[in-house]
């Protein structure tokens, strides 16, 4: 956030009032955070990203990075409190009361690094809550999409998303 303020201060010509966040894996986990800190961006795209890192510990073929990221396993926290279990105190999943932002989710059902269950986990939130979301799914696909005709999916997808929710005066559209 500080460097976007950093760049809008910088360059005149940043519209702030048609902003969009997008991200994929690490920064689908940095989309779905920001979704529940800010409401400062007109819609939101989450491609592959960590919903729950408690459900993602043990879905992902690569325990090393969370055992890492999250200095532990999620039973290593088991009866401290939230602030002091990084499991639950990084979770976007557990600041989903604050979710307004129009959401574009987007996953692989072959993606073994991130479940394609934090999509569902996601989007399922979304929709429950009443946000604004729509979600891409790729049965064929993995932790990125690789086949061409995918690829001019997601493409036509992910900008129709954007233009769909950064028009002036669309920011109430779908509701």
């Amino acid at each position: 956030m500080e460097g976007l303020d950093a760049a809008e201060r910088k360059f005149p010509f940043i519209d702030k009032s048609r902003e969009c966040a997008l991200g994929a894996s690490y920064g689908g986990y940095m989309a779905n955070w920001i979704l529940g800190h800010t409401n400062r961006f007109k819609c939101i795209v989450s491609h592959d990203g960590m919903f729950n890192p408690e459900s993602a510990y043990g879905s992902t073929e690569e325990l090393w990075f969370n055992e890492w990221e999250f200095s532990g396993r999620p039973w290593d926290y088991y009866g401290k409190p939230d602030s002091e279990n990084p499991f639950r105190k990084w979770s976007p999943m557990l600041s989903a009361k604050n979710f307004h932002t129009p959401t574009l989710v987007v996953h692989g059902q072959l993606d073994y690094r991130l479940d394609v269950s934090e999509g569902f986990q996601l989007f399922t939130t979304l929709q429950r809550l009443g946000v604004p979301s729509k979600m891409l799914y790729f049965p064929d696909e993995g932790h990125w999409v690789l086949k061409p005709q995918n690829s001019q999916l997601w493409y036509k997808t992910v900008n129709d998303w954007v233009d769909q929710w950064t028009k002036q005066g669309t920011r109430d559209q779908g509701k």
